[in-house]
């Protein structure tokens, strides 16, 4: 039986280099970054002093009136918020379905930041008269009660609650009125990409007729960065913050930390198609795969890159030849663009050296579990304007590395397929497929 075709009719995205879709969109053409030094905590001893962080704070704080987010909502809970309502405005979905037939799949890892509160429970209890004592039957270490009551006394539930990822999945849905299906996922770097591949799933299936998917993350915090330090993924360039994301380049010694949002409506064609919705492009395929490798790195042969793209491919019905350009991973690790290069050549083979590759995390850095679905929302703006936007900061070329990855400058290109590939810790790989929408 033929699968139902789904549609994209709304994007919204928070990015450090603009907010809107327009704003991000013409930053990235112009081939923008968003890095620069960190200023909002102090991060001296750290290796790595640079994020790309969302700065227009007036901005932000018209974002809240808007979205009528409360002053004690986090960064991410704002930035998902916003980006998702943006999405739904400019698709119009409400008033067209039933809540019940509707579902919102989000990737985050919550608010991060919070966890240091979370930590200073443990610490408190410690050197005090009251020692860490054992539950009866498990034997695992439990804070004293004392502590803990007297910590969640000053917090009320919903703070408590905003501790989690899906607190910001549920405050999302309730603010557009999902009744649907819910979903929170963390992949790590897959997390929005893989969000949006289970939405097309859930359509395809008829488990709701349309979809809000993506992702928001915001862990530009002393815990976070100082842990992906010690993982050696961040660049040190810290006299050249701008410069310091180089995907693909010979130079690169790893990724800027971003943050940011980006969601889209999903759709049954036929259903967007009878309420004459703006039809922005046709989600055509989703593939997904685990390597099983290592915590941290993926497998050199690149193998769960190269059958995750394989199976994207395959579920859109293309060949490799059809695809148009490329939107990488592109994290600017040694490894990860080594095995992307490679893991692409596999899967493309001489198509690979005719196919425009280019990796928007040289502009906003690594949203992590935000850039599978900011990444995807560029993909929809290049089929949009047939414009490739640039990896910008290429200087060196790597001979491991040896593809065409529009270095620096926008292009135009006759675009009618594009391939978003996002790969993460721990081993997991998805990929979409994403093409102009024809009847």
């Amino acid at each position: 039986m033929e699968k139902p075709r789904v549609v994209i009719t709304g994007i919204g995205v928070i990015a450090p280099i603009g907010i809107g879709v327009e704003n991000y969109w013409e930053a990235a053409l112009s081939g923008a970054s968003g890095s620069t030094l960190i200023d909002h905590f102090d991060p001296g001893g750290l290796p790595s002093q640079m994020a790309a962080v969302v700065r227009q704070e007036r901005e932000l704080e018209r974002l809240r009136g808007w979205t009528g987010a409360d002053a004690g909502e986090s960064r991410v809970a704002l930035f998902a918020l916003a980006a998702a309502q943006m999405a739904t405005e400019a698709s119009d979905w409400n008033s067209h379905y039933r809540g019940d037939r509707l579902g919102i799949f989000l990737g985050t890892s919550g608010g991060r930041v919070d966890l240091r509160k979370m930590a200073e429970i443990a610490y408190r209890s410690r050197g005090h008269s009251a020692e860490l004592s054992r539950s009866p039957g498990n034997g695992r270490a439990i804070a004293p009660a004392g502590y803990v009551k007297e910590y969640c006394r000053s917090l009320d539930g919903k703070s408590v609650l905003r501790l989690f990822p899906q607190y910001v999945t549920a405050l999302v849905a309730g603010s557009l009125g999902v009744l649907g299906t819910s979903s929170t996922i963390q992949t790590a770097c897959t997390s929005s990409a893989q969000a949006i591949g289970e939405a097309l799933r859930a359509i395809q299936r008829g488990a709701v007729d349309a979809a809000v998917a993506g992702g928001a993350e915001c862990i530009v915090c002393p815990i976070e960065v100082q842990l992906f330090c010690l993982l050696g993924a961040l660049s040190r360039r810290n006299d050249q913050p701008e410069r310091a994301s180089r995907p693909f380049d010979a130079e690169r010694d790893g990724f800027v930390l971003g943050e940011g949002a980006g969601f889209l409506v999903l759709e049954r064609l036929e259903r967007a198609l009878a309420r004459s919705a703006p039809i922005l492009a046709e989600l055509a395929g989703y593939g997904t795969s685990c390597d099983a490798y290592r915590v941290t790195d993926e497998a050199p042969d690149g193998r769960g890159a190269i059958l995750a793209m394989k199976r994207a491919l395959e579920d859109a019905g293309l060949s490799p030849e059809k695809i148009d350009y490329v939107n990488a991973h592109g994290t600017s690790t040694p490894m990860n663009d080594r095995v992307e290069t490679l893991a692409i050549k596999a899967v493309f083979g001489q198509h690979a050296y005719q196919t425009p590759v280019s990796s928007t995390k040289s502009m906003i850095g690594h949203t992590i579990s935000a850039a599978g679905a900011i990444e995807l929302i560029t993909c929809v703006l290049a089929l949009r304007d047939q414009m490739i936007p640039p990896t910008i900061n290429y200087e060196y070329p790597d001979p491991e590395c040896d593809l065409d990855y529009v270095p620096n400058r926008a292009r135009t290109g006759k675009l009618e397929t594009v391939l978003s590939n996002s790969f993460g810790f721990g081993g997991h790989n998805d990929c979409l497929v994403v093409k102009r929408f024809n009847r």
